[in-house]
Protein backbone atom coordinates (compact mmCIF):
# COMPACT_ATOMS: atom_id res chain seq x y z
CA UNK A 1 0.00 0.00 0.00
CA UNK A 2 1.00 3.65 -0.44
CA UNK A 3 1.76 6.51 1.87
CA UNK A 4 -1.26 8.54 2.97
CA UNK A 5 -0.40 11.55 0.78
CA UNK A 6 0.13 9.44 -2.35
CA UNK A 7 -2.68 8.91 -4.89
CA UNK A 8 -0.80 6.95 -7.54
CA UNK A 9 2.32 4.83 -7.51
CA UNK A 10 3.66 2.94 -10.51
CA UNK A 11 6.91 1.01 -10.28
CA UNK A 12 8.51 -0.78 -13.25
CA UNK A 13 5.14 -1.15 -14.97
CA UNK A 14 4.75 -2.51 -18.50
CA UNK A 15 1.83 -1.46 -20.70
CA UNK A 16 1.09 -3.61 -23.76
CA UNK A 17 -1.68 -3.81 -26.34
CA UNK A 18 -2.04 -6.75 -28.72
CA UNK A 19 1.42 -7.97 -27.65
CA UNK A 20 2.98 -4.61 -28.61
CA UNK A 21 4.89 -3.01 -25.75
CA UNK A 22 3.84 0.64 -25.37
CA UNK A 23 5.66 1.54 -22.15
CA UNK A 24 8.11 -0.54 -20.14
CA UNK A 25 9.79 -0.13 -16.76
CA UNK A 26 7.52 2.88 -16.20
CA UNK A 27 7.55 4.46 -12.75
CA UNK A 28 5.48 7.41 -11.57
CA UNK A 29 4.29 8.78 -8.23
CA UNK A 30 1.50 11.36 -7.90
CA UNK A 31 0.65 13.09 -4.63
CA UNK A 32 -2.55 14.76 -3.51
CA UNK A 33 -3.11 18.19 -5.05
CA UNK A 34 -0.37 17.80 -7.68
CA UNK A 35 -0.62 18.87 -11.36
CA UNK A 36 1.38 16.71 -13.78
CA UNK A 37 1.66 16.95 -17.56
CA UNK A 38 2.37 13.77 -19.51
CA UNK A 39 3.88 14.91 -22.81
CA UNK A 40 5.15 13.12 -25.89
CA UNK A 41 4.59 12.63 -29.57
CA UNK A 42 1.34 11.19 -30.96
CA UNK A 43 1.46 7.42 -30.40
CA UNK A 44 4.07 7.57 -27.63
CA UNK A 45 1.78 6.00 -25.02
CA UNK A 46 0.20 8.97 -23.24
CA UNK A 47 -3.41 7.89 -23.69
CA UNK A 48 -2.57 4.25 -23.00
CA UNK A 49 -1.03 5.29 -19.70
CA UNK A 50 -4.27 7.04 -18.66
CA UNK A 51 -6.38 4.10 -19.87
CA UNK A 52 -4.34 1.79 -17.68
CA UNK A 53 -5.08 4.04 -14.70
CA UNK A 54 -8.86 3.74 -15.10
CA UNK A 55 -8.84 0.05 -15.85
CA UNK A 56 -9.34 -0.05 -19.62
CA UNK A 57 -5.89 -1.55 -20.29
CA UNK A 58 -4.84 -4.26 -17.82
CA UNK A 59 -1.36 -4.24 -16.27
CA UNK A 60 0.53 -7.46 -15.76
CA UNK A 61 4.04 -6.45 -14.72
CA UNK A 62 5.41 -4.24 -11.97
CA UNK A 63 3.59 -2.62 -9.06
CA UNK A 64 0.70 -0.22 -9.59
CA UNK A 65 -1.56 1.33 -6.97
CA UNK A 66 -4.13 4.07 -7.52
CA UNK A 67 -5.69 5.09 -4.23
CA UNK A 68 -6.62 1.77 -2.57
CA UNK A 69 -6.75 -0.21 -5.84
CA UNK A 70 -4.00 -2.55 -6.97
CA UNK A 71 -4.09 -2.09 -10.77
CA UNK A 72 -2.10 -5.27 -11.39
CA UNK A 73 -4.77 -7.33 -9.62
CA UNK A 74 -7.81 -5.25 -10.54
CA UNK A 75 -10.96 -7.35 -10.94
CA UNK A 76 -13.51 -6.45 -13.59
CA UNK A 77 -16.22 -5.88 -10.96
CA UNK A 78 -13.97 -3.32 -9.22
CA UNK A 79 -13.53 -1.11 -12.29
CA UNK A 80 -16.82 0.87 -11.96
CA UNK A 81 -16.01 1.64 -8.31
CA UNK A 82 -12.50 2.80 -9.24
CA UNK A 83 -13.90 5.08 -11.96
CA UNK A 84 -16.33 6.68 -9.53
CA UNK A 85 -13.32 7.89 -7.54
CA UNK A 86 -11.70 9.43 -10.60
CA UNK A 87 -12.68 12.34 -12.82
CA UNK A 88 -12.08 11.52 -16.49
CA UNK A 89 -11.93 14.24 -19.17
CA UNK A 90 -11.93 13.04 -22.78
CA UNK A 91 -10.67 14.94 -25.81
CA UNK A 92 -13.86 14.16 -27.78
CA UNK A 93 -16.23 15.15 -24.93
CA UNK A 94 -18.43 11.98 -25.02
CA UNK A 95 -21.56 13.86 -23.99
CA UNK A 96 -25.01 12.34 -24.60
CA UNK A 97 -26.24 14.39 -27.55
CA UNK A 98 -29.97 13.83 -26.97
CA UNK A 99 -30.18 15.68 -23.65
CA UNK A 100 -29.16 18.97 -22.09
CA UNK A 101 -25.89 19.57 -20.27
CA UNK A 102 -27.78 19.45 -16.98
CA UNK A 103 -29.43 16.13 -17.89
CA UNK A 104 -26.00 14.74 -18.86
CA UNK A 105 -24.79 15.51 -15.35
CA UNK A 106 -27.96 14.15 -13.76
CA UNK A 107 -27.51 10.89 -15.68
CA UNK A 108 -24.03 10.40 -14.21
CA UNK A 109 -25.14 11.13 -10.65
CA UNK A 110 -28.06 8.71 -10.85
CA UNK A 111 -25.80 6.06 -12.41
CA UNK A 112 -23.39 6.40 -9.49
CA UNK A 113 -26.02 6.00 -6.81
CA UNK A 114 -27.42 9.47 -6.11
CA UNK A 115 -31.18 9.34 -5.41
CA UNK A 116 -32.27 12.53 -3.64
CA UNK A 117 -33.61 14.99 -6.25
CA UNK A 118 -32.69 18.12 -4.27
CA UNK A 119 -29.17 16.87 -3.61
CA UNK A 120 -28.74 16.04 -7.31
CA UNK A 121 -29.90 19.52 -8.35
CA UNK A 122 -27.64 21.18 -5.77
CA UNK A 123 -24.57 19.22 -6.87
CA UNK A 124 -25.21 19.98 -10.55
CA UNK A 125 -25.56 23.68 -9.73
CA UNK A 126 -22.29 23.59 -7.78
CA UNK A 127 -20.19 22.01 -10.54
CA UNK A 128 -21.71 24.16 -13.30
CA UNK A 129 -20.82 27.23 -11.26
CA UNK A 130 -17.32 25.89 -10.67
CA UNK A 131 -16.66 25.67 -14.43
CA UNK A 132 -18.41 28.93 -15.30
CA UNK A 133 -21.39 27.30 -17.02
CA UNK A 134 -24.15 28.10 -14.53
CA UNK A 135 -26.27 29.77 -17.23
CA UNK A 136 -25.76 27.12 -19.94
CA UNK A 137 -27.02 23.95 -18.27
CA UNK A 138 -30.28 23.93 -20.25
CA UNK A 139 -28.49 23.77 -23.64
CA UNK A 140 -27.99 20.66 -25.75
CA UNK A 141 -24.36 19.76 -26.59
CA UNK A 142 -24.69 20.89 -30.23
CA UNK A 143 -25.79 24.32 -28.99
CA UNK A 144 -22.51 24.75 -27.10
CA UNK A 145 -19.09 25.69 -28.46
CA UNK A 146 -16.22 23.21 -28.16
CA UNK A 147 -14.83 25.06 -25.15
CA UNK A 148 -18.25 25.10 -23.48
CA UNK A 149 -18.68 21.36 -24.09
CA UNK A 150 -15.29 20.71 -22.53
CA UNK A 151 -16.31 22.77 -19.48
CA UNK A 152 -19.38 20.55 -19.13
CA UNK A 153 -17.11 17.49 -19.40
CA UNK A 154 -14.94 18.90 -16.59
CA UNK A 155 -18.10 19.55 -14.55
CA UNK A 156 -19.05 15.91 -15.13
CA UNK A 157 -15.60 14.84 -13.92
CA UNK A 158 -16.07 16.86 -10.71
CA UNK A 159 -19.51 15.47 -9.80
CA UNK A 160 -18.37 12.84 -7.31
CA UNK A 161 -15.64 15.06 -5.83
CA UNK A 162 -12.65 13.02 -7.07
CA UNK A 163 -9.18 13.27 -5.60
CA UNK A 164 -7.67 12.79 -9.08
CA UNK A 165 -8.69 13.97 -12.55
CA UNK A 166 -7.31 12.26 -15.66
CA UNK A 167 -7.49 14.66 -18.62
CA UNK A 168 -6.62 13.08 -21.98
CA UNK A 169 -5.65 15.79 -24.49
CA UNK A 170 -8.42 18.08 -23.18
CA UNK A 171 -7.40 20.92 -25.53
CA UNK A 172 -6.91 18.73 -28.62
CA UNK A 173 -10.09 19.89 -30.38
CA UNK A 174 -9.95 23.52 -29.24
CA UNK A 175 -8.38 26.71 -30.58
CA UNK A 176 -5.35 28.01 -28.62
CA UNK A 177 -7.22 30.70 -26.68
CA UNK A 178 -10.05 28.39 -25.63
CA UNK A 179 -7.56 25.62 -24.86
CA UNK A 180 -5.67 27.98 -22.59
CA UNK A 181 -8.87 28.77 -20.70
CA UNK A 182 -9.50 25.03 -20.18
CA UNK A 183 -5.95 24.44 -18.88
CA UNK A 184 -6.29 27.43 -16.54
CA UNK A 185 -9.56 25.96 -15.26
CA UNK A 186 -7.84 22.63 -14.55
CA UNK A 187 -5.04 24.45 -12.71
CA UNK A 188 -7.63 26.34 -10.66
CA UNK A 189 -9.32 23.04 -9.75
CA UNK A 190 -5.93 21.62 -8.77
CA UNK A 191 -5.23 24.57 -6.47
CA UNK A 192 -8.35 23.62 -4.51
CA UNK A 193 -6.88 20.19 -3.78
CA UNK A 194 -7.74 17.88 -6.71
CA UNK A 195 -4.72 16.30 -8.39
CA UNK A 196 -4.64 16.45 -12.21
CA UNK A 197 -2.79 14.31 -14.75
CA UNK A 198 -3.09 15.90 -18.19
CA UNK A 199 -1.72 14.41 -21.41
CA UNK A 200 -0.78 16.80 -24.19
CA UNK A 201 1.56 17.32 -27.12
CA UNK A 202 0.83 21.07 -27.05
CA UNK A 203 4.18 22.28 -25.73
CA UNK A 204 3.39 26.03 -25.86
CA UNK A 205 0.50 25.28 -23.47
CA UNK A 206 2.92 23.61 -21.08
CA UNK A 207 5.15 26.69 -21.19
CA UNK A 208 2.24 29.04 -20.52
CA UNK A 209 0.84 27.02 -17.59
CA UNK A 210 3.92 25.42 -16.02
CA UNK A 211 3.79 22.35 -13.78
CA UNK A 212 5.63 19.08 -13.30
CA UNK A 213 6.35 17.23 -16.57
CA UNK A 214 6.74 13.54 -17.37
CA UNK A 215 7.58 12.51 -20.95
CA UNK A 216 6.68 9.37 -22.92
CA UNK A 217 9.64 8.63 -25.19
CA UNK A 218 11.21 5.46 -26.62
CA UNK A 219 8.82 3.21 -24.64
CA UNK A 220 9.91 4.89 -21.42
CA UNK A 221 8.41 7.34 -18.95
CA UNK A 222 10.99 10.07 -18.27
CA UNK A 223 10.76 12.57 -15.41
CA UNK A 224 11.63 16.06 -16.68
CA UNK A 225 10.63 18.08 -13.63
CA UNK A 226 9.03 21.49 -13.97
CA UNK A 227 8.76 23.30 -17.30
CA UNK A 228 12.12 23.12 -19.06
CA UNK A 229 12.29 24.54 -22.55
CA UNK A 230 15.36 22.54 -23.57
CA UNK A 231 13.64 19.25 -22.82
CA UNK A 232 10.07 20.12 -23.78
CA UNK A 233 11.02 21.36 -27.24
CA UNK A 234 13.23 18.42 -28.10
CA UNK A 235 10.64 16.83 -30.44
Amino acid sequence: MMEENTLLELKDVEISRDENVILQQASLTIHKGEFVYVIGKVGSGKSSLLKSLYGEIPLSQGKAWIMEYNLCKLKRREIPYLRRKLGIVFQDFQLLIDRSAMKNLEFVLKATGWKNKDEIEDRIEQVLHQVGMQNKGYKLPHELSGGEQQRIVIARALLNDPELILADEPTGNLDPETGGQIVQLLHDICKKGTAVIMTTHNYPMVHNYPARIVKCEDDRLIEIGEESSANVNSD
